[in-house]
């Protein structure tokens, strides 16, 4: 199918396109699992300490607790997206969530590190199943400018996940103890999960928009491999190089060879008629997708690590407790909540400049943080913490614009593999920021203090920021 012919054949299923009544009821179900599987990336981060006395286990076998889940997660979601797309979403999101509510009650329940390991593992993949199908689902029941609005509360989502999941996992040690607080971190979705999952039935349409948009359901098993072992040839030295070993690192030169072997496998599946994983025609017929795909990549890289900096900066550095620590970073969900849905109707009527105002507005804040990260402890609830704040009112209106300019114009047949792409470019960035900005926090630590050291490494969130910015300009002026 030509360039004009996919447009033409977007514009006729807009126009044929019927509101289903249920979709905001619908869209408040997809977003209570999305909330679900994206607050897992984070909420471990507090408990490391825990989980290492908790099992007797070394430094090593928990960092696999945190990053496993990550690189499970990341291997998945573009497949899972195909499989959405193909299969139907209700469909991915009850296997999905019964493998996630399994796999957690597994993790809280694990005798010994091996075995949290390997739950984490499978809890990584199911919310990989799970997370593409609420941009599918988007791009399904919405149109026009309510579209902006449902990214808009997905953004909402994705940034107060990102941001509540340290203070919540703070609360829940706090209030259960060291020994059963950590358990209670994973325990705690299977009643969420159950819930979820009798409401995903009732609810979520088998596949809206139709099955037939999908005339072959096959899955392109060789492309979802090689893409598999793509993103796995990047993630898994990053998260060894967290974890302080080095040699991993060469892994990182099979990543340009298996790239080009997905675009290569995935131009030969589309010419001989058979269904791609996903239709990489998409980066070059849609420009809106690959500079999209691009902005989003590079700011999880500059924001993701932050968290992880400070939390680790105020509790080993200042020495707060998880949960102070956690309370710190908290102003920045607070402006993020604020902004995201407003960002998401913006979007329609100003384009890109939603994303250049909020990055340039989150910079800011990040400055100011980097500036007053090294003021005393005790005044780092007046100082740092509105900064914070100012961040999050510029983070809140990057995810959800970039996800809608992103996906414009790209076939909902397609929306549950583009959206996973997109996610997994985040995925990427979000462990390519943390290993970045750790490895400049503990280096800097050798010629200067440690608050220091945690400035040197905002300081490399921002250059990373600019860099998405600048992308972001370009993105705007191509008219995008």
């Amino acid at each position: 199918m030509t360039q004009h012919e996919e447009a033409d054949a977007v514009a006729a299923e807009q126009q044929e396109h019927v509101p289903d009544p249920r979709r905001w009821r619908i869209l408040a179900v997809s977003l209570l699992v999305g909330f679900m599987s994206l607050l897992d990336v984070t909420i471990v981060n507090v408990a490391v300490p825990s989980i290492r006395a908790g099992l007797e286990t070394s430094a090593g076998a928990v960092q696999w607790v945190v990053s496993g889940y990550a690189l499970a997660f990341g291997m998945t979601l573009v497949a899972g997206g195909r499989l959405g797309d193909a299969h139907g979403r209700r469909r991915m999101m009850v296997i999905g969530l019964i493998g996630f509510i399994v796999s957690s009650a597994a993790a809280g329940l694990a005798p010994n590190a091996a075995a949290i390991v390997v739950a984490r593992l499978a809890q990584g993949a199911s919310a990989g199943l799970l997370t593409p199908q609420n941009s599918g689902l988007i791009q399904q029941l919405f149109r026009g400018d309510e579209r902006g609005r449902a990214f808009g509360m997905f953004g909402f989502t994705v940034a107060v996940a990102s941001a509540a999941g340290p203070l919540i996992g703070g609360l829940l040690i706090a209030a259960l103890g060291e020994e059963n607080g950590w358990r209670a971190l994973f325990l705690v979705n299977v009643p969420i999960g159950l819930v979820a999952l009798v409401a995903v039935w009732r609810l979520v349409p088998d596949n809206p928009g139709g099955r037939e948009a999908v005339k072959d359901t096959r899955i392109d098993v060789p492309g979802a491999l090689l893409l598999g072992l793509a993103v796995v040839s990047v993630l898994y030295p990053l998260i060894s190089l967290e974890g302080g070993a080095r040699w991993p690192l060469v892994i990182v030169l099979a990543f340009p060879p298996l790239v080009w072997a997905f675009l290569r496998w995935e131009q030969h599946t589309v010419a001989t008629g058979h269904p791609p994983l996903l239709d990489v025609s998409l980066l070059r017929g849609l420009p809106g997708y690959a500079n999209g795909l691009l902005v989003g990549t590079l700011y999880f890289t500059g924001f993701t690590g932050i968290f992880l900096v400070l939390s680790v900066h105020l509790q080993e550095g200042v020495g707060f407790s998880p949960l102070q620590a956690a309370l710190l970073m908290t102003p920045f969900a607070v402006g993020a909540a604020t902004t995201s849905p407003l960002a998401g109707r913006l979007v329609g009527r100003i384009g890109r400049r939603v994303t250049l105002i909020a990055l340039s507005v989150m910079m800011t804040g990040t400055a100011l943080a980097a500036w007053l990260v090294t003021s005393p402890s005790d005044t780092l609830w007046w100082t740092l913490a509105p900064a914070m704040f100012l961040a999050g009112i510029g983070g809140g209106g990057v995810i959800s614009p970039n996800f809608t300019l992103t996906l414009a114009e790209v076939p909902p047949q397609m929306g549950g593999a583009a959206g996973g792409a997109l996610q997994t470019g985040q995925r990427i960035g979000s462990a390519l920021g943390a290993a970045l900005l750790m490895t400049v926090y503990q280096a800097s630590q050798s010629f200067t203090s440690v608050e220091v050291a945690a400035r040197w490494a905002l300081v490399a969130a921002l250059a990373v920021l600019s860099v998405a910015l600048a992308a972001a300009v370009r993105s705007w002026r191509l008219g995008d």
